[in-house]
């Protein structure tokens, strides 16, 4: 697996931590993951049930099975609704709980080193219960997206440090996938089996269920290309099944055919009004350049059908368009609607933190984390919104601490948790925390000898000391990694001037100041080509919506 690790520092101690946002618009450098072997050991997996209200469910059966081998265990909770499952090897296991009709969903929990504890929280749900709160929050969302707008600073709360993390925080989202991977855009086939749906297709190229089941295959298996030609086929042989011309309307959308795409989702529409059909006419209408029209498709497939997805689609546009306290509503909406959605809780989190809501988007994206802590999105956000933010929020060092235990050799991991540990206990600037800090920075390094940011920051460590000639070698090894990094010229020339070197000194000033001339400059290219919404809500006239 590939992570990311970029930063940037300010010019301060003080500003240590604040390192992300002026470089996160301009590139990124890979960080190896890692995989951590098996080993026995005593590590345990606790935690609470809770029901709907976050009340402790007694006797509710919770069931832990390991991958790989098929043991399972199973234990009822105590009087408040904790349990633990004790004397664990180290591995992966699923866990999940049920009491009666309900039942909570299921959380992977990998446990990668001998004696670590994970906590996790599980919350059980009925079907009646889950309807209600779909049927509450449906609606609640009471905006009208009028207009779209140039960019303008509306919006960027704080420093531009901070709007250019939020910008970067939007961008991120986009990306995010359920927690079970990828969606099934198309729903179960009669065989997974790709090679059995090939050569049935071989068999009989112009049979309809044997192009159905391949082209539905690939299309849920994200291989839009490859699902086109038997669609088409499908299509072909039967033009008025409006499923077969669904799904090739989805793929010819992500392969970027949008005059056929936008030709098959209005016959689509002419005849009905699916959600499933607003949900691909919002992303055609936002891969035309039409985010107006896309906004209100996407709003329409919510409020028909309330599903998580539909849910995720309206947020995510409202956020990349800078409308950022609707955004926060409708991810406010489909986390209430759906507990259990890690990443309807870390979009909130953006959205929080876009709307300056420091604190609660940092509690957001820590209760994301615990949904399923292997899983590294919520603890990157967490990292990104740590770095930007003045001060140290609650509840992020913990998890970024149990992010680096559980991924040791995951250079981001490393590199978040050492920035956190130093903003809440640097103030006591003392050999035991430098060393502990430098731990870290150096695993980073260790594990991605091409993470400058790490390199940046056991130079500024060393520049505390005063020993401006290591400070010097370090800053010279995060250029050699990241020659963009226009804080290393800037520190490097601090410490060309600090030994008496004026014209290498000069030099990096230099570098520095061209640099960020021109990475300003892509900022604002970037901004400009985001059109930005502007927001009618009700009895309060047009705003944009950024704006509190």
């Amino acid at each position: 697996m590939k992570h990311v690790c970029y930063m940037k520092s300010s010019r301060t101690m003080a500003g240590f931590s604040r390192l992300l946002a002026l470089s996160v618009a301009i590139g990124a450098l890979p960080c190896a993951g890692f995989n951590q072997p098996q080993s026995r050991g005593t590590s345990a997996v606790t935690g609470t049930v809770h029901d709907g209200s976050g009340n402790g469910v007694a006797e509710a059966s919770v069931r832990l099975q390991a991958q790989g081998d098929g043991r399972a265990e199973e234990h009822k909770t105590d009087t408040s609704g904790s349990f633990v499952f004790s004397e664990l090897r180290t591995g992966t296991y699923v866990l999940s709980a049920s009491k009666g009709e309900r039942h909570s969903s299921e959380i992977t929990v990998t446990l990668t080193t001998a004696g670590s504890i994970q906590r996790v929280e599980l919350t059980l749900t009925s079907s009646d219960e889950h309807l209600r709160a779909q049927m509450e929050y449906a609606d609640a969302p009471n905006f009208t997206v009028a207009a779209v707008t140039d960019w303008t600073a509306a919006g960027g709360h704080g420093s531009d440090t901070t709007l250019r993390t939020s910008e970067a925080l939007n961008r991120d989202t986009m990306h995010l996938k359920p927690t079970t991977g990828k969606t099934a855009i198309a729903g179960p086939i009669e065989s997974e089996n790709e090679g059995a749906l090939r050569a049935a297709l071989e068999k009989a190229p112009q049979d309809l269920k044997a192009n159905e089941n391949l082209g539905r295959f690939y299309l849920n298996g994200e291989r839009y290309s490859d699902a086109l030609p038997p669609l088409r086929t499908a299509y072909d042989l039967d033009k008025a099944n409006e499923e077969n011309e669904y799904y090739l309307a989805v793929a010819l959308t992500r392969t970027g055919s949008l005059v056929d795409a936008r030709g098959h989702i209005a016959q689509l529409l002419s005849k009905g009004d699916r959600p499933e059909w607003h949900r691909v006419a919002g992303e055609l209408a936002e891969r035309s350049g039409d985010s107006l029209t896309a906004v209100r498709e996407f709003e329409r497939a919510a409020k028909g059908d309330p599903s998580e997805e539909n849910y995720f689609a309206w947020g995510s546009e409202l956020l990349e368009h800078r409308a950022i306290w609707q955004a926060k509503d409708v991810f406010e909406a489909g986390a209430k609607a759906y507990p259990t959605s890690e990443r309807m809780l870390t979009a909130l989190g953006a959205a929080l933190f876009g709307a300056a809501l420091y604190e609660d988007a940092a509690r957001r994206l820590c209760e994301a984390s615990d949904l399923s802590p292997i899983d590294a999105h919520p603890y990157l956000f967490m990292g990104k919104v740590e770095a930007a933010t003045p001060n140290s929020l609650p509840c992020i060092e913990t998890k970024l601490q149990r992010f680096v235990q559980m991924q040791p050799g995951n250079p981001l991991a490393n590199l978040y948790y050492a920035l956190s540990y130093w903003k809440e206990h640097g103030k006591r600037v003392d050999p035991e925390i430098r060393d502990y800090v430098k731990t870290y920075l150096n695993r980073a390094v260790k594990a991605d000898p091409g993470c400058s940011d790490a390199y940046l920051q056991l130079g500024i460590l060393e520049a505390t000391q005063a020993d401006f000639a290591a400070a010097a070698e370090l800053y010279r090894k995060a250029l050699a990694a990241n020659p963009q990094s226009t804080e290393a010229h800037y520190r490097l020339g601090v410490a060309y001037d600090r030994l008496g070197d004026k014209q290498r000194a000069a030099e990096e000033f230099r570098r520095h100041d061209e640099l960020e001339k021109e990475q300003a400059a892509i900022v604002d290219r970037q901004r400009k080509e985001v059109k930005q919404f502007l927001v009618q809500a009700e009895g309060n006239g047009q705003r944009l919506s950024e704006q509190p």
